[in-house]
């Protein structure tokens, strides 16, 4: 799982966002992601980032060494008619899948879940909105996600509990607003990614496009200090010429 995003033509790295498992090939097992085995080994991972819409293009990219992908349905051409088959054809070729849905109910972002995506994020400003995320995010008894049935549960035994001990969760933060208040968030349970989000932040302190501006650059590198002092994990998008710098703040 990346904390870290490298960007960077005509491809982009970003952090991942929160994940559910992937299913093995075969029925009957919860696979664990190799983005989630590296965070938790102290590793950076890697996902790709872009308008990557059709199945044969996630095949196409599976060569590349990217440890996940995110299929893009936010600012991208994805929506919930591509997920199934985007989900197989990253699984064909090893690739951990995160999802990416604009600003809607829990519930409709879970869909996705539902339809093969292997992520899902949330972006918070305060304390609830992250208990929030992870309340969506998690089946009981941690949180209240719909038990119905899943593609991804397919002759997976007690798939409920696996699923819970498998998902990762990444909360965005987007707002000046959740950069003031990190220290309470960054104190929520069950968030594995703690991700900084520098375009939305830019916007929020009335510099939108000014990601470079010294007062964004200063409110990231706040951000960042807050959850790595905390001892959680940070994200941050990043392109080719500051990945050695962020990482050396501790983003992975």
């Amino acid at each position: 799982m990346v904390s870290i995003a490298i960007q960077s033509a005509p491809f982009s790295l970003i952090a991942l966002y929160w994940k559910i498992p992937i299913r093995s090939k075969l029925h009957g097992r919860v696979e664990r992601e190799q983005d989630e085995e590296k965070l938790e080994r102290g590793e950076v991972a890697t996902m790709l980032m872009g308008g990557h819409d059709t199945p044969d293009m996630v095949d196409f990219l599976g060569q590349f060494g990217f440890d996940s992908i995110l299929i893009e349905g936010e600012h991208g051409p994805v929506d919930f008619g591509h997920i199934s088959d985007l989900s197989r054809g990253l699984r064909t070729v090893g690739l951990d899948f995160g999802g990416q849905g604009g600003p809607q109910p829990a519930g409709r972002h879970l869909s996705h879940i539902r339809s093969g995506s292997a992520g899902h994020h949330g972006a918070a400003c305060g304390i609830e909105d992250a208990r929030a995320v992870v309340d969506a995010s998690k089946y009981g008894p941690i949180g209240h996600r719909g038990a119905a049935g899943s593609r991804q549960g397919y002759g997976v035994e007690d798939y409920v509990n696996k699923a819970n001990d498998e998902t990762l969760v990444t909360v965005l933060f987007e707002d000046i607003v959740a950069i003031n208040n990190l220290e309470e968030i960054v104190t929520v349970d069950h968030i594995d990614v703690f991700y900084v989000a520098p375009g939305d932040l830019a916007q929020s302190m009335i510099l939108t496009g000014q990601t470079p501006h010294p007062d964004v650059k200063a409110a990231v590198d706040r951000g960042i200090k807050t959850i790595v002092n905390a001892g959680k994990v940070a994200g941050m998008l990043v392109n080719d010429s500051t990945v050695d710098d962020y990482q050396s703040k501790g983003v992975r």
